[in-house]
């Protein structure tokens, strides 16, 4: 009798030592899943927009039924949180949300559906996730679309203002539009661009200072950068530029100085082709 009470001691103990073991081995084990993992991003002027996503498929289910059942919060995807990125702010359906990475969730209605940027990104699904971590709620409209067995989220007509993120599934299209402010990230951008090693040589600057006047923003500060450039080393480019940017301040007299210096200084071939743009214009 004792020696069967030992034997089935030794047997219980080689259980509880290899169980776990094998579960720590099976946690950290890749293999293939169902719902295969997906990234897709797009650039917005400097601002880039990065979803990462699990893509489920339909496999011949009602997908009405799998993602609204008891208008349940959904992932917006499958496994870990759907999460999306944006390096800058951006508004979402013209709504302002801050730079970072969310959690994304969906609460599928009639007709309107529920768009939910959830400041925790690192769950798992929906199944722990608490309203008071919201960053912003919005509603969208949904449309009918063709045929898409998995999931997958598409950017549509990118522009330097904007785009809408589409998530497609079954024959269901949900439009998120995102805004972003172009210029205006690009103008705060600057300054800390040019605080880098390019700060040495002209070009930077006088790009920086035609791309505030290209986009009618500050010609104050874009003089300065003009300035800058010529300080770094003085070219017909950049005095051209300073002289663009005194006729915008209505400081004509030293454009007219600026521009001859210009003229002066450069080269037949940039003389005739200046010239060729004021014929263009007509004057």
């Amino acid at each position: 009798m004792r020696r069967n009470l030992l034997r089935a001691a030794f047997g219980v103990a080689v259980c509880l030592a290899v169980i776990p073991t094998c579960f720590a081995q099976s946690a950290l084990l890749q293999l293939p899943r169902d719902s295969q993992r997906a990234e897709v991003s797009q650039r917005i002027g400097i601002t880039d927009i990065t979803v990462r996503y699990h893509r489920p498929l339909v496999k011949g289910r009602k997908i009405t039924s799998v993602i609204a059942a008891d208008g349940k919060i959904w992932r917006a995807g499958a496994n870990e949180n759907t999460t999306i990125e944006f390096t800058d702010p951006v508004t979402i359906e013209g709504q302002q949300l801050a730079r970072g990475t969310y959690g994304l969730h969906m609460i599928p209605g009639d007709p309107d559906w529920t768009v939910i940027f959830s400041k925790n990104s690192t769950s798992w699904g929906s199944f722990s996730y608490d309203q008071a971590e919201d960053a912003l709620r919005v509603s969208v409209k949904p449309h009918p679309d063709e045929m898409h067995e998995a999931l997958a989220y598409d950017f549509d007509d990118p522009t330097l203002a904007g785009v809408t993120l589409v998530l497609r599934w079954d024959k269901i299209a949900v439009p998120i539009k995102v805004g972003v402010n172009t210029p205006e990230i690009v103008e705060q951008s600057l300054r800390n661009q040019l605080r880098g090693r390019v700060q040495y040589e002209w070009q930077p600057w006088d790009e920086a200072a035609n791309y505030l006047a290209d986009h009618k923003l500050d010609s104050e500060q874009a003089l300065k950068y003009a300035g800058q450039s010529i300080q770094v080393e003085e070219r017909f480019e950049n005095l051209m530029t300073k002289a663009r940017l005194l006729d915008t301040l209505n400081r004509q007299a030293e454009a007219s100085a600026a521009r001859t210096k210009a003229l002066d200084t450069g080269s037949a071939l940039q003389v005739h082709i200046y010239g060729r743009q004021l014929q263009r214009q007509g004057k």
